[in-house]
C-alpha cells in the first residue's frame, strides 16, 4: 500500500486580496480537497509559491493544515541552500507534519555528490520520512538513477516525486530501490504510464479539481481494469492541458479554477501573474468536458 495514500494535491497556498496568507482559506481548501479524493496533501511546495513564501509563513501554513485535516500532511522544505533546507525541516517536524518533500536545490547546479549530501542533510534532521522531488524542468539539474537507488538506502528517504518524464528510467528506479520505497507520478499526464511501471500513485496539480476521478484511475489500475483506467485518463487529457502552458504556468491555472469554483485561492504572487483574461473561461470548459453541472 502506498505510503501516504495513492491521491495526493501539491496544494496552492491562498492570499487575501491583500497579498497576505489566507490561513483559514488554506483551512479550508485543505478540508475540501480530503473531501474530494485526496488522501494526503503536499504544503508549501512549487505549486504553493514556495519561493514567494517566507519561512515563517512556510510554517504558519503547515501548521494550519495539519490541525485542519486527518490525512497526511506532506510539508515541502525544499531549498537550494542546504543549511535552509534543515532548518525548514526541523521546524516542519516541529510543528506535525507527517512527511516532508525536499526538492532538488535549484539555480546553483550543485554536483550528483553535492546533491546526495544535501539530501542525506535533510533526512537527518527529522525522524519523518522524506519523500525526494525530481524536477530537471524546474531545477535544473536531474538527480541521477544510482542516486536515487543509493537515498532510497537511507533509512528515511522513503519515496519519490518523480517529474522527470521518462517512464522508462523510472522503471529502473523502481527495480532498484526495492518495494519499500514509493515513487509517485509527479506530473498527472505521467500518472498512468508510472503506474504501469510500478508506481503507487501522484502527487497532483489537476487534483485540485479532478482528484475524484483520479483516485478512481489509480484504483482500477490497481484492480488489474487497465481498460478503466485508460478510459479515465482519456478523459482528463484537457485537464491536464489546462493545468500548466507557456503563457499561464502552474499555478495560475488552479487559482483560476479554484476562483470559478468558488474556493480560497486569490491571485499568485509576482512574479507569476497577471493572469489571462481568458482563464476562467477555459477554467469553466474543463469543468463541462468532467461532466460537472452548471458548467
Amino acid at each position: 500500500m502506498a505510503r501516504f495514500g495513492q491521491v495526493l494535491t501539491a496544494m496552492v497556498s491562498p492570499f487575501t486580496a491583500g497579498d497576505q496568507l489566507d490561513v483559514d482559506g488554506a483551512q479550508e481548501l485543505a478540508k475540501w480537497l480530503v473531501a474530494n479524493g485526496n488522501d494526503g496533501l503536499v504544503i508549501a511546495g512549487t505549486t504553493g509559491e514556495s519561493p514567494t513564501l517566507t519561512h515563517d509563513e512556510q510554517i504558519e501554513l503547515i501548521r494550519a493544515v495539519v490541525d485542519a485535516v486527518d490525512v497526511p500532511v506532506i510539508a515541502g522544505t525544499g531549498s537550494n541552500d542546504t543549511r535552509a533546507a534543515v532548518e525548514l525541516t526541523r521546524r516542519a517536524t516541529e510543528v506535525g507534519a507527517t512527511g516532508i518533500l525536499s526538492v532538488t536545490p535549484y539555480y546553483n547546479r550543485p554536483s550528483q555528490e553535492g546533491l546526495v549530501r544535501h539530501f542525506e542533510a535533510v533526512a537527518a534532521a527529522t525522524d519523518l520520512p522524506v519523500m525526494l522531488y525530481d524536477i530537471p524542468v524546474r531545477t535544473g539539474r536531474k538527480i541521477e538513477t544510482e542516486n536515487l537507488v543509493r537515498l532510497s538506502r537511507v533509512d528515511n528517504i522513503v519515496a519519490l516525486k518523480d517529474a522527470a518524464g521518462n517512464p522508462a528510467e523510472t522503471a529502473v528506479v523502481i527495480a532498484e530501490a526495492g518495494p519499500d520505497f514509493d515513487v509517485y507520478s509527479g506530473d498527472d499526464s505521467f500518472t498512468l504510464p508510472l503506474l504501469a511501471v510500478g508506481a503507487v500513485g501522484v502527487v497532483g496539480v489537476a487534483t485540485h479539481w479532478c482528484g475524484v476521478e483520479t483516485k478512481l484511475m489509480v484504483q482500477a489500475h490497481t484492480a488489474g481494469n487497465v481498460a478503466e483506467a485508460t478510459k479515465i485518463n482519456q478523459g482528463l487529457l484537457a485537464s491536464w492541458s489546462y493545468e500548466t502552458g507557456d503563457l499561464a504556468p502552474n499555478p495560475l491555472p488552479s487559482k483560476a479554477m479554484l476562483r470559478v469554483l468558488g474556493l480560497p485561492g486569490g491571485a499568485c504572487r509576482p512574479p507569476m501573474g497577471p493572469e489571462p483574461e481568458w482563464l476562467a473561461d477555459e477554467a469553466r470548459k474543463v469543468l463541462s468536458n468532467l461532466g460537472r453541472p452548471g458548467f
